[in-house]
């Protein structure tokens, strides 16, 4: 069974996995557009990536890390809230 120090140390290695793969992504699309985008899924990689990081920094008491990743999970819940409403009809 695992103790709550590895859990956790497998909860900021997938995290910054996550977080890591959105650049990927980013970087693919663009090269397949020719141009820079920024894929739906980059928003969902980061939001993901940050709630982990987050977790992670949270169990560390890592006060720099939490206030690093703290607003990111409200920025990238923002914009995924509005490319979804987007794609629903426009501003409501």
């Amino acid at each position: 069974m695992l103790d709550n120090w590895n859990i956790f140390l497998i909860i900021g290695f997938v995290g910054q996995g996550l977080f890591s793969m959105r650049f990927i992504i980013q970087w693919i699309a663009s090269e397949k557009a020719k141009k820079s985008v920024i894929p739906f899924s980059f928003w969902i990689f980061s939001l993901f990536g940050s709630i982990l990081l987050l977790i992670y920094a949270i169990y560390k008491k890592d006060p720099v890390f939490i206030l690093g990743q703290a607003p990111n999970v409200l920025i990238y819940s923002r914009n995924i809230y509005l490319i979804k409403r987007e794609k629903l009809g426009g501003e409501r």
